[in-house]
């Protein structure tokens, strides 16, 4: 193999910009760059030649340092084209430079379709190359330094405003702005100011969890008309958009937080363009029997107990919680539309179903409106806490995105979506709940008819740490129904947890670092409602 390596040897400040990037040039004709190779010695490059594609495909499998890839596109044998999908086929992220004789536009297409980083045109100017390398290589460090100066400016501003005693439309607005520098911190890959961010959105929902425990009965009885609450969601931000002649279709994603909305916003507006974007508050518990019971009957589960029996079950009563839906939300259309309504309700719970529902998603355009509830999101969280290797998939708040990005974008509900887009449709996305990773243990006693759940607890004589969660005595003053008259709810607030003695650290090694549901966090309470059209 005919390779030449060129080490560093530049001025220290140099050395700053250009340290440890290497370069693998595959060209058969490498003994004409020497100008370019010497060029880029003297810049503080360190390169890799190669003669041709197969070279170039051994040095990426064996050499995890290279960083870079000049490519000539003509070179005997394996082509510059073929060797760049070997490439991509080794390392999809690893930016390739297309170097070519001419600009033949099938050629470049090609090139292009294959996601080259960059291309030049023979002779290669020195000037050039080094442009195209700071445009690529410098990039990610540059974004970096500019996001991390960018947050340091907001740090401040954010946590003043946490601490000036927020109302509500402030609270989202902050949470929105942690999740707008959370995903810019994503991309910049800055581990760095990601921890900082990390404590000041632990610390956002520290005071929001005390603005709740402050408020949540008085919203519940006042019931202020900016605000909106589960049983709410159809009335004010749907039932009003739904007009003869377009389809309306409702895609619910359980546990679907502000954040997983925002990694699959980017690949929903390829063919949707969004036309509002709002939030609504989920009522507590933020649990699907809760919340989402609540959403489709357009009541507050102590009025579903009340006035539909047959359709809600308590904590501790046999069978499903959310078998009723269908019949709910008949019931909620015929109350709240005064005209005949041609709806569907679908519950998707395993791939078969998915698939079905992308087979025959262009049947229900004659519906006016067709909802459609997606547990995926929730059984991905539920598989994270039991199985070791999406533990691994899904380390961290990041990974958790990028788990949710790949499912979507991958999925029969995009599938679907993509189909209905070709036709004129209204199409909403929202959710019934969000989730937190819990981190803090919070000890609780109760009897054995206390429900399990690990981020509420219904039952009777609670013990429980007073500092760590939001008590109600009366279910019936937050519209919740009790089994008995001495039933009491706690909500866990933060990130905590709570766990029993017996087993006690046990339990917390297995669900701490864990998504979980049904209590007080930004996470959980502020919920995406978007509103969209087929373009």
């Amino acid at each position: 193999m005919d390779r030449r390596y060129f080490k560093q040897n530049i001025p220290q400040e140099d050395k700053l910009i250009m340290a440890d990037i290497k370069i693998l040039w595959a060209d058969d004709e490498i003994d004409l760059l020497k100008p370019q190779l010497i060029f880029l010695k003297q810049k503080g490059y360190d390169v890799a030649t190669v003669t041709n594609g197969h070279d170039a495909l051994e040095e990426i499998e064996t050499d995890p340092h290279i960083d870079i890839v000049f490519l000539d596109e003509s070179m005997p044998g394996l082509t510059g084209i073929e060797t760049l999908e070997k490439i991509k086929g080794i390392n999809s992220n690893l930016p390739v430079v297309m170097i070519t004789k001419n600009e033949t536009e099938d050629i470049m297409e090609e090139a292009i379709g294959s996601q080259i980083a960059d291309y030049l045109i023979k002779p290669v100017n020195p000037n050039q190359i080094l442009l195209s390398l700071k445009k690529i290589v410098d990039n990610q460090r540059l974004v970096r330094e500019k996001t991390n100066m960018d947050y340091q400016k907001e740090f401040r501003s954010i946590l003043m405003e946490i601490n000036e005693g927020l109302d509500l439309e402030g609270w989202v607005s902050i949470y929105q702005r942690i999740i707008n520098w959370e995903l810019r911190l994503d991309e910049s890959e800055s581990t760095e100011m990601g921890d900082i961010l990390n404590m000041q959105k632990n610390q956002a929902n520290v005071e929001f969890s005390k603005y709740v425990k402050r408020n949540y009965k008085d919203w519940i009885v006042d019931r202020p008309n900016d605000l909106i609450f589960s049983d709410t969601l159809l009335k004010k931000k749907v039932f009003p958009h739904i007009t003869e002649g377009r389809p309306t279709f409702v895609i619910l994603l359980d546990n679907l937080r502000f954040d997983q909305w925002k990694v699959i916003e980017p690949i929903i507006t390829r063919n949707y363009r969004v036309e509002e974007e709002d939030s609504f508050l989920s009522i507590l518990p933020t649990s699907t029997q809760y919340s989402r019971n609540s959403i489709f009957a357009g009541m507050m589960p102590a009025d579903i107990a009340k006035h539909f029996r047959q359709y809600w079950l308590n904590d501790n009563d046999e069978g499903g919680k959310n078998n009723f839906e269908d019949e709910l939300l008949t019931n909620h259309i015929n109350r709240a539309i005064h005209r005949d309504m041609r709806h569907k309700y679908f519950k998707v719970k395993n791939i078969a179903q998915a698939r079905e529902i992308d087979d025959k998603i262009l049947d229900y355009t004659n519906q006016d409106l067709t909802v459609i509830v997606y547990n995926f999101i929730d059984m991905m969280s539920h598989a994270r806490t039991e199985m070791e290797v999406l533990k691994e998939l899904a380390g961290d708040e990041k990974a958790y995105r990028s788990l949710t990005r790949s499912w979507f974008n991958n999925s029969p509900l995009w599938s679907a979506l993509q189909k209905l887009s070709e036709k004129d449709v209204q199409l909403f996305i929202t959710t019934d709940h969000g989730t937190i990773r819990v981190n803090q243990p919070s000890k609780v006693v109760g009897d054995r008819d206390t429900t399990t759940n690990l981020r509420y607890k219904m039952g009777r004589n609670l013990k429980y740490q007073d500092g760590d969660v939001l008590a109600v005595r009366k279910p019936e003053d937050i519209g919740l129904p009790s089994t008995n008259i001495s039933s009491s709810y706690i909500f866990a607030t933060e990130d905590r947890f709570f766990l029993y003695p017996n087993n006690y650290n046990h339990y917390h090694r297995y669900y701490r670092d864990t998504f979980q549901h049904g209590g007080i966090s930004l996470e959980e309470m502020i919920c995406p409602i978007v509103r969209l059209r087929s373009k």
